[in-house]
Protein backbone atom coordinates (compact mmCIF):
# COMPACT_ATOMS: atom_id res chain seq x y z
CA UNK A 1 0.00 0.00 0.00
CA UNK A 2 1.60 3.55 -1.19
CA UNK A 3 0.02 6.65 0.35
CA UNK A 4 0.89 10.26 -1.46
CA UNK A 5 0.07 13.36 0.31
CA UNK A 6 1.13 16.56 0.04
CA UNK A 7 1.21 19.65 2.87
CA UNK A 8 0.13 22.94 1.27
CA UNK A 9 2.29 25.02 2.67
CA UNK A 10 4.73 28.12 1.19
CA UNK A 11 8.65 27.96 1.23
CA UNK A 12 8.15 30.21 4.59
CA UNK A 13 6.49 27.91 6.53
CA UNK A 14 9.52 26.18 8.26
CA UNK A 15 10.59 26.38 11.94
CA UNK A 16 14.16 26.55 11.92
CA UNK A 17 13.74 30.07 11.48
CA UNK A 18 11.84 31.95 14.37
CA UNK A 19 11.18 35.13 12.70
CA UNK A 20 8.80 33.15 10.03
CA UNK A 21 6.58 32.21 13.49
CA UNK A 22 5.62 35.98 13.10
CA UNK A 23 1.90 35.64 10.79
CA UNK A 24 1.95 39.39 10.51
CA UNK A 25 4.87 39.06 8.17
CA UNK A 26 3.58 36.32 5.95
CA UNK A 27 1.92 38.32 3.49
CA UNK A 28 5.01 40.58 3.30
CA UNK A 29 7.13 37.17 2.10
CA UNK A 30 7.27 36.40 -1.85
CA UNK A 31 5.14 33.85 -2.76
CA UNK A 32 5.72 30.67 -4.40
CA UNK A 33 3.03 28.38 -3.92
CA UNK A 34 1.03 29.62 -7.03
CA UNK A 35 4.22 29.32 -9.56
CA UNK A 36 4.46 25.53 -7.90
CA UNK A 37 0.99 24.17 -8.01
CA UNK A 38 -0.17 23.21 -11.48
CA UNK A 39 2.57 21.62 -12.70
CA UNK A 40 2.18 19.07 -9.50
CA UNK A 41 -1.41 18.72 -10.55
CA UNK A 42 -0.73 18.01 -13.94
CA UNK A 43 1.81 15.59 -13.40
CA UNK A 44 -0.77 13.69 -11.28
CA UNK A 45 -3.52 14.14 -13.93
CA UNK A 46 -0.91 12.65 -16.15
CA UNK A 47 -0.42 9.17 -14.37
CA UNK A 48 -4.00 9.49 -12.87
CA UNK A 49 -2.49 9.39 -9.03
CA UNK A 50 -5.05 9.70 -6.63
CA UNK A 51 -3.17 12.16 -3.45
CA UNK A 52 -4.35 13.85 -0.37
CA UNK A 53 -3.82 17.59 0.56
CA UNK A 54 -3.02 18.52 3.93
CA UNK A 55 -3.88 22.22 3.78
CA UNK A 56 -3.57 25.09 6.23
CA UNK A 57 -6.20 27.31 7.25
CA UNK A 58 -4.48 30.16 6.28
CA UNK A 59 -3.32 29.41 2.95
CA UNK A 60 -7.16 28.46 1.95
CA UNK A 61 -8.43 31.83 3.00
CA UNK A 62 -5.15 33.19 0.78
CA UNK A 63 -5.43 31.16 -2.39
CA UNK A 64 -8.77 29.86 -2.30
CA UNK A 65 -8.81 29.28 -5.89
CA UNK A 66 -6.15 26.93 -5.65
CA UNK A 67 -7.80 24.88 -3.27
CA UNK A 68 -10.75 24.82 -5.05
CA UNK A 69 -9.45 23.38 -8.28
CA UNK A 70 -7.80 20.86 -5.76
CA UNK A 71 -11.15 19.63 -5.08
CA UNK A 72 -12.32 20.02 -8.25
CA UNK A 73 -9.79 17.91 -9.84
CA UNK A 74 -11.10 14.79 -7.15
CA UNK A 75 -8.57 15.17 -4.84
CA UNK A 76 -8.69 14.40 -1.16
CA UNK A 77 -8.49 18.04 1.33
CA UNK A 78 -7.37 17.62 4.95
CA UNK A 79 -6.42 19.75 7.93
CA UNK A 80 -3.25 20.81 7.93
CA UNK A 81 -3.33 23.08 11.16
CA UNK A 82 -4.86 26.88 11.25
CA UNK A 83 -1.78 28.25 11.50
CA UNK A 84 0.98 25.80 11.18
CA UNK A 85 2.20 26.03 14.92
CA UNK A 86 3.98 23.15 16.26
CA UNK A 87 1.36 21.42 18.00
CA UNK A 88 3.41 20.36 21.66
CA UNK A 89 3.67 24.19 21.93
CA UNK A 90 0.23 24.65 22.50
CA UNK A 91 -2.27 24.33 24.84
CA UNK A 92 -5.11 22.01 24.61
CA UNK A 93 -7.17 24.95 24.36
CA UNK A 94 -5.00 25.94 21.62
CA UNK A 95 -4.82 23.36 19.62
CA UNK A 96 -8.43 22.62 19.44
CA UNK A 97 -9.27 26.08 18.69
CA UNK A 98 -6.58 26.70 16.38
CA UNK A 99 -7.62 22.81 14.77
CA UNK A 100 -11.42 24.25 14.59
CA UNK A 101 -10.07 26.90 12.31
CA UNK A 102 -8.80 25.32 9.95
CA UNK A 103 -11.85 22.49 9.23
CA UNK A 104 -14.25 25.46 9.57
CA UNK A 105 -12.04 27.40 6.70
CA UNK A 106 -12.01 24.37 4.22
CA UNK A 107 -15.67 23.11 5.04
CA UNK A 108 -16.61 26.73 4.32
CA UNK A 109 -15.24 26.42 0.63
CA UNK A 110 -15.38 23.31 -0.52
CA UNK A 111 -18.79 22.48 1.30
CA UNK A 112 -17.21 18.91 2.04
CA UNK A 113 -16.25 17.72 5.61
CA UNK A 114 -12.64 17.33 6.61
CA UNK A 115 -11.89 14.11 7.85
CA UNK A 116 -8.21 13.42 7.48
CA UNK A 117 -5.50 15.50 9.43
CA UNK A 118 -1.44 15.98 9.85
CA UNK A 119 0.11 18.47 12.46
CA UNK A 120 2.54 20.84 11.39
CA UNK A 121 6.25 19.19 11.77
CA UNK A 122 4.73 15.84 13.04
CA UNK A 123 4.56 18.09 16.47
CA UNK A 124 2.53 15.33 17.91
CA UNK A 125 4.38 13.13 20.83
CA UNK A 126 4.17 12.01 24.16
CA UNK A 127 3.97 15.44 25.53
CA UNK A 128 0.87 15.92 24.06
CA UNK A 129 -1.10 12.72 23.57
CA UNK A 130 -4.71 14.79 24.05
CA UNK A 131 -4.21 16.28 20.41
CA UNK A 132 -5.67 12.58 19.67
CA UNK A 133 -8.28 13.21 21.98
CA UNK A 134 -9.09 16.66 20.23
CA UNK A 135 -9.08 15.74 16.80
CA UNK A 136 -11.34 12.89 17.79
CA UNK A 137 -13.66 15.58 19.20
CA UNK A 138 -13.52 17.72 16.16
CA UNK A 139 -14.60 15.02 13.34
CA UNK A 140 -11.42 13.63 12.10
CA UNK A 141 -11.10 9.92 11.66
CA UNK A 142 -7.54 9.46 9.87
CA UNK A 143 -4.32 10.98 10.85
CA UNK A 144 -1.18 11.33 9.56
CA UNK A 145 1.02 12.40 12.26
CA UNK A 146 2.86 9.81 14.13
CA UNK A 147 6.49 10.56 13.10
CA UNK A 148 8.52 6.80 14.17
CA UNK A 149 11.28 8.35 15.17
CA UNK A 150 11.99 11.23 17.78
CA UNK A 151 13.25 14.21 15.59
CA UNK A 152 13.93 18.04 16.81
CA UNK A 153 10.17 19.22 16.67
CA UNK A 154 8.00 15.74 17.33
CA UNK A 155 7.83 12.12 17.07
CA UNK A 156 8.44 8.70 19.39
CA UNK A 157 11.27 7.05 19.87
CA UNK A 158 11.08 3.10 18.95
CA UNK A 159 7.49 3.65 18.34
CA UNK A 160 5.87 -0.24 17.76
CA UNK A 161 3.84 0.44 14.87
CA UNK A 162 5.56 0.94 10.98
CA UNK A 163 2.03 0.38 9.61
CA UNK A 164 -1.81 1.55 10.03
CA UNK A 165 -3.58 0.77 13.29
CA UNK A 166 -6.14 2.65 15.86
CA UNK A 167 -5.23 4.63 18.48
CA UNK A 168 -7.93 4.48 21.14
CA UNK A 169 -9.05 7.87 23.73
CA UNK A 170 -11.26 8.34 26.03
CA UNK A 171 -13.51 10.62 22.70
CA UNK A 172 -13.37 7.66 20.80
CA UNK A 173 -10.86 5.33 18.37
CA UNK A 174 -8.95 7.48 15.60
CA UNK A 175 -7.32 5.09 12.42
CA UNK A 176 -3.90 6.31 12.15
CA UNK A 177 -1.72 6.31 9.15
CA UNK A 178 2.00 6.46 10.80
CA UNK A 179 4.68 7.42 8.25
CA UNK A 180 6.92 4.23 7.63
CA UNK A 181 10.61 3.73 8.46
CA UNK A 182 13.69 1.42 7.02
CA UNK A 183 16.36 0.59 9.32
CA UNK A 184 19.54 1.82 7.76
CA UNK A 185 22.89 0.45 9.38
CA UNK A 186 21.00 0.49 13.23
CA UNK A 187 19.24 3.48 12.37
CA UNK A 188 15.65 4.46 11.08
CA UNK A 189 15.27 6.32 8.51
CA UNK A 190 11.97 8.10 7.00
CA UNK A 191 12.92 8.34 3.19
CA UNK A 192 9.95 9.05 1.44
CA UNK A 193 9.09 12.79 2.44
CA UNK A 194 10.77 15.86 3.01
CA UNK A 195 14.66 16.20 2.56
CA UNK A 196 14.88 12.74 2.96
CA UNK A 197 13.00 12.03 -0.20
CA UNK A 198 14.76 15.03 -2.27
CA UNK A 199 18.54 14.21 -1.15
CA UNK A 200 18.44 10.14 -1.49
CA UNK A 201 19.32 9.20 -4.57
CA UNK A 202 16.46 7.55 -6.90
CA UNK A 203 17.62 4.36 -6.80
CA UNK A 204 17.98 4.57 -3.32
CA UNK A 205 14.27 5.55 -2.92
CA UNK A 206 13.37 2.99 -5.48
CA UNK A 207 14.30 0.08 -3.26
CA UNK A 208 13.11 1.47 -0.36
CA UNK A 209 9.22 1.52 -1.56
CA UNK A 210 10.24 -1.82 -3.04
CA UNK A 211 11.01 -3.46 -0.12
CA UNK A 212 8.05 -1.78 1.68
CA UNK A 213 4.79 -3.58 2.22
CA UNK A 214 3.33 0.10 3.04
CA UNK A 215 4.87 4.05 2.17
CA UNK A 216 3.54 6.98 3.59
CA UNK A 217 4.79 10.05 1.59
CA UNK A 218 4.96 14.02 2.54
CA UNK A 219 5.58 16.06 0.10
CA UNK A 220 5.88 19.75 0.15
CA UNK A 221 5.60 22.21 -2.72
CA UNK A 222 9.13 23.11 -1.85
CA UNK A 223 10.22 20.58 -2.27
CA UNK A 224 10.23 21.00 -5.99
CA UNK A 225 10.59 24.37 -6.27
CA UNK A 226 14.44 25.30 -6.99
CA UNK A 227 13.63 28.69 -7.21
CA UNK A 228 12.36 29.54 -3.66
CA UNK A 229 14.27 32.92 -2.28
CA UNK A 230 17.07 32.92 0.51
CA UNK A 231 15.36 36.17 1.97
CA UNK A 232 14.12 35.49 5.39
CA UNK A 233 16.07 32.01 5.77
CA UNK A 234 19.10 31.35 7.69
CA UNK A 235 22.01 30.02 5.27
CA UNK A 236 21.59 26.51 6.93
CA UNK A 237 17.83 26.10 6.41
CA UNK A 238 18.22 27.54 2.50
CA UNK A 239 20.49 25.00 1.92
CA UNK A 240 17.97 22.21 3.79
CA UNK A 241 15.12 23.38 1.77
CA UNK A 242 16.67 23.74 -1.78
CA UNK A 243 19.14 20.59 -1.75
CA UNK A 244 17.24 18.04 -4.28
CA UNK A 245 14.69 20.29 -5.51
CA UNK A 246 16.09 20.11 -9.19
CA UNK A 247 16.10 16.31 -9.04
CA UNK A 248 12.53 16.09 -7.37
CA UNK A 249 10.12 16.38 -9.44
CA UNK A 250 11.43 13.22 -11.68
CA UNK A 251 11.84 11.08 -8.82
CA UNK A 252 8.40 11.35 -8.28
CA UNK A 253 7.27 10.71 -11.62
CA UNK A 254 9.15 7.59 -11.71
CA UNK A 255 7.83 6.50 -8.21
CA UNK A 256 4.21 7.22 -9.33
CA UNK A 257 5.07 5.70 -12.62
CA UNK A 258 5.75 2.75 -11.23
CA UNK A 259 4.21 1.84 -8.33
CA UNK A 260 0.49 2.61 -7.75
CA UNK A 261 0.15 5.29 -4.93
CA UNK A 262 -3.59 6.34 -3.74
CA UNK A 263 -5.38 8.93 -0.85
CA UNK A 264 -5.55 8.17 2.67
CA UNK A 265 -9.66 7.48 2.58
CA UNK A 266 -9.67 5.05 -0.45
CA UNK A 267 -6.35 3.01 0.98
CA UNK A 268 -8.91 3.49 4.39
CA UNK A 269 -11.30 1.24 2.16
CA UNK A 270 -8.94 -1.52 1.51
CA UNK A 271 -7.84 -1.88 5.39
CA UNK A 272 -9.48 -4.69 7.76
CA UNK A 273 -9.22 -2.82 10.38
CA UNK A 274 -10.56 -5.21 12.54
CA UNK A 275 -7.44 -7.32 12.75
CA UNK A 276 -5.20 -4.20 13.43
CA UNK A 277 -3.51 -3.15 16.51
CA UNK A 278 -5.03 -0.56 18.58
CA UNK A 279 -2.95 1.53 20.94
CA UNK A 280 -4.27 2.88 23.78
CA UNK A 281 -3.80 6.58 24.80
CA UNK A 282 -4.87 7.70 27.99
Amino acid sequence: MNILTFDIEEWFHVFEDHNNADVSNWLTFEKRLPYMFDSLLELLAKHDTKASFFCMGWIVRRYPKIIKKIDASGYEIGSHSDLHKLAHTQTQKEYSEDLKASINTIEDLIGKKVTSYRAPGFSINNTNLWAFEELIANGIEYDASVFPVERKFGGFNDFPENTPFKIKTKSGVLKEFPMNAMNVMNKKVVFSGGGFFRILPKPIVNKFVKQSDYVMTYLHPRDFDNKQPFNNLSLSRHLKSRIGTSGATKKLEYLISNYNFTDITEASNTIDWYTKKTISIS
